[in-house]
Formats: structure tokens, sequence, C-alpha cells
């Protein structure tokens, strides 16, 4: 018996089969284009998604062929819209992707309105062209007859796990799921339904929406038969891949960027910090809010290192030269190159580098580069402690970087916490893998899930706290001057 799950992200499409235990049985990888049709316009072939699905889930089915899988979970890139027509499932244009800034006039004709309340009150969410709303209506507004087959019901928008479950159940389930719905900027997460206002507002036809389901639960069964069971964005899946399922538990990915999400339990945390609230996922009707702060750059500041300047050959050499000094002896790196996060959210800032001297060297360099991932989680962290208003007993880290046994003694030392390295890394799908199972016994329920997820490695704090405290204040005047520059 096996699940598979189906991990669709902004660069590739991954389908993988899980035994009980986890373990990865079978998997392929089909990697999807992206376009670039305007300055920060990014932009994806739904058709081309879809394609890619069908070919890896076949070549896994094969893989793993006589026997067939219990259920079929979904995890996919978040944000990233879909329109299409209801008469024959042909997209109306490209999937507008997630990172694409191509609706930036619409979000500032909402600020201008004066909606920003609104939609942090009842959407968790600021207005940003990241979030799905704004793109359903750009392409309402420049795509010709768009608008006229939309207000005649004739049009359907999907983030992507809605238009997968859409060809996947040959047309016959239009539904997503609390986790995906939350990332729109059209969903009311205090009463769960959509919002007529914000609708209106963007004249966006609700009848173009789907329906919202718990994240394991019945989606419709795919033309073979095989029920879909599990659905969450990426970043919620990763958090119940990692087991984070009490009120307290936080979860950081190390990726391009970082995604961090606090669960928070029942109840939905307003920020006052720069963090997003959002639905972490729905089961047996019962919801999980979380919070979620984003650092911009993590693993591209390493990949900066060894494209752009050429500190390092290869990414696995930034340990062993952060490892040839026993400090970056005041140097900071503030890799600002896209601006900052959370809690900064700050746009202007640039990239710099302080406190060089004669004596500093290629390793100080590296290191202090590595560092300053650790302070912007930090940042993160902080930010989320305070507004939660809940102990965190320790950090569970998931994604490339944290093969870097420095930076999570470096992490772990900066914030004071335990930080647990996944045992199993595909936390994205195995979250998708587990939404699945558990709706069909597979796991009999989280905590039967929990028991089996112990940590790889669990490194403690070593640094004294005043050092620690030292250093992170050296990186918050780094990032002041950065910030004014």
């Amino acid at each position: 018996m096996y699940i598979i799950a189906i991990d669709q992200g902004t660069t590739s499409t991954r389908t993988i089969a899980f035994d009980r235990q986890g373990i990865v049985q079978a998997r392929s990888q089909v990697e999807i284009q992206q376009y670039f049709p305007g300055p920060g316009w990014v932009e994806h072939d739904a058709e081309e998604i879809w394609h890619s699905v069908e070919h890896t889930l076949q070549t896994v089915l094969d893989q793993m062929a006589p026997r067939r899988p219990v259920s079929i979970g979904i995890a996919n890139q978040r944000e990233t819209a879909v329109v299409w027509d209801r008469r024959d499932g042909r997209p109306v244009h490209r999937a507008i992707v997630w990172q694409s800034r191509q609706s930036a006039d619409i979000c500032a004709r909402m600020r201008a309105d004066g909606l920003s309340e609104t939609v942090r009150d009842r959407t968790g969410l600021l207005i940003d062209p990241y979030f799905s709303a704004t793109k359903i209506a750009w392409i309402l507004e420049h795509v010709p007859g768009a608008r006229q087959q939309a207000e005649a019901g004739h049009l359907l928008f999907g983030t992507i796990d809605t238009w997968l479950i859409w060809k996947l159940t040959g047309g016959r389930v239009y539904a997503t799921d609390y986790s995906n719905a939350s990332r729109t900027l059209l969903f009311d997460i205090h009463r769960r339904c959509w919002d007529a206002a914000l609708c209106s507002a963007l004249n966006i036809p609700m009848s173009m929406l789907p329906e919202v389901r718990d994240s394991s639960g019945d989606f419709g069964s795919h033309t073979t038969g095989i029920p879909i069971a599990g659905c969450a964005g990426d970043q919620q899946a990763a958090l119940f891949g990692q087991a984070c399922f009490e009120a307290g538990m936080v979860k950081n990915t190390y990726g391009t960027g970082c995604f961090m999400l606090l669960n928070t339990g029942s109840a939905a945390r307003q920020s006052a910090h720069g963090l997003l609230t959002t639905l972490a996922w729905g089961i047996n009707g019962q919801v999980t809010y979380a919070l979620e702060g984003s650092v911009f750059v993590a693993g591209a500041a390493v990949q900066w290192m060894r494209d752009t300047v050429e500190w390092v050959s290869q990414a696995a050499e930034t340990e062993r030269y952060a490892e040839m000094v026993p400090s970056a002896e005041g140097v900071y790196v503030v890799p600002a190159f896209v601006g900052l996060g959370t809690p900064y959210w700050d746009t202007s800032a640039r990239g710099a580098i302080f406190g060089l001297t004669r004596a500093s060297t290629r390793a100080h360099l590296v290191r202090a580069t590595l560092e300053s991932v650790a302070y912007q989680v930090k940042d993160v962290l902080d930010a989320m402690s305070r507004d939660a208003a809940m102990p965190i007993a320790a950090l569970r880290v998931d994604g490339g970087m944290v093969s870097n046994a420095f930076l999570m003694q470096f992490q772990s030392d900066m914030l004071g916490l335990p930080v647990e390295r996944a045992r199993i890394q595909e936390t994205t799908a195995l979250g998708a893998a587990f939404l699945a199972g558990l709706a069909h016994g597979f796991w009999k329920d989280q905590h039967d899930i929990h028991r089996m997820l112990a940590p790889e490695r669990c490194f403690e704090p070593n640094m004294p706290r005043d050092e620690a405290g030292s250093l992170y204040e050296g990186w918050r005047r780094a990032v002041a001057a950065a910030r004014t520059f």
C-alpha cells in the first residue's frame, strides 16, 4: 500500500510515492517553463503544467505496478492564478505566477479606494500582486472578451490545485481547500467563505470561484478511479509534513528564500509585526490557523556567492569556509538584493557589506553571508513570538540549506532554541501524502504520523546568550544602515 503526492512547484512538477513510514518508493520529476512577457511579469502555461502532472503521475504508477495507490494528495505553488472556460477546459490566458508583479496597478487602485484595512481584517493578508485576486482582475481587464464570458458564467478561476483537481477528475470536481483559498485575497478566513464585498471591489463574479473543502477529504477521483483525498498549498503542506500539529509549533523551509509558519491552533492571530495570518488546513470540519513570515534571500545568497562573486565554486564549500575562522570578526552582509521581507517589508533596501578591514578574508565574507540567513530567520521568529503570545519550544527545519551544519548550529545559537532537522526532506510532498492518507485510514491519526517523524539531528544552542545578543545587535545596526542608504 502506498500514497501518491503530486508536488507542483514553480520550476518543476514532482510526483512521489510514499509508504506507511514516509519513505519514498518511486518518484518522477519534470521541469516546467517560465515566461517573462514584461518587466516583473512571470507566467506559466497551465496546459504544460497539466501535462507534466499527467506524465509524472503515470510514470510513478508504472514504477509501482501492479500495486495501486490508496489515494492521491496535491501540494501546489500558491497564489498562481489560472482562468479557464468551463465549456472546453481551455485557459483564456497563461497562468499568472505568484512572483508576477503585473497587477501592481490594480493593487494601487485598491489602496487608493481605502481597502487596505478591510483586506487585512478579513483575509489576514496585505494588498500585493503576490496574491491571486488582482491577477484574476488583470485577466478580466486585459483578455479580449474575458469580462463578458465571466459575467455569463462561462469562466472558472483556480489556483493550481483547483486546476489540477478539475483536470484529474475530468471536470467533475471544481474545488479548492482552505489553505489555498486563504491566499487569494478574496476569502474571509474568519467566516470561512468567499467575501462578496471584496469580489465586488475587484469586479470578479463569484460564479468564478470554486467550492472550498477540508484539506483532507473528498476531492473526487482520478479518471482511473484513484481517490484524490488531500490538498494544501506548498508551505502549509510542509508545516503538516513536519508534523507541526500543535499550537506553538513552527517550521522554516530554507530554499531560495525562507518561509516560516507558526501553528496558532484554532485562533487567527492578527499580526502587528509584518506577518500574514493564514489558514493552515482544515480536517473534519475544524480549521487550524498559522502566522507566516518570509525571508526573501536565503539560498539565493549562496547562489550569489557561487555564481556572481565566485567566492565558492560549489554551495557545499560554504560550510568549510565558514569554519575556517572563529567568527566573522565584525563583518555583516545584508543580502537585500530584492529588498527585505518580514518584518521590514522594505522593497527599497539594497544589499550591503559592513565592517570590512584589511584583515577580512573570503572566509569572513562567506561566514557573514551564511550568518545573515540565521539573523533574518531570527527577525521573523521574534516577530512571531510577539504576535502569537505563546511559547515556542523548537524550530523544525527543512530545505536545501539545512544540510549545512554550520548554519544550523549558528541558527540554534541565535534563537536560543533547539533546531530540529527533518529526517525526510520531502516535507511538502509528504504533507500532501499525510492529508490524503488520513482521509482513507492509511495513517490512523495525527499521533500516528507524529510518532514516525523523529528528527534526523537536533542542534542545541551552545553560545552564551550575551554573545549571541551582541552579534544580533550588530545585525540590526547593519540592517538600519542598509535601509537608509
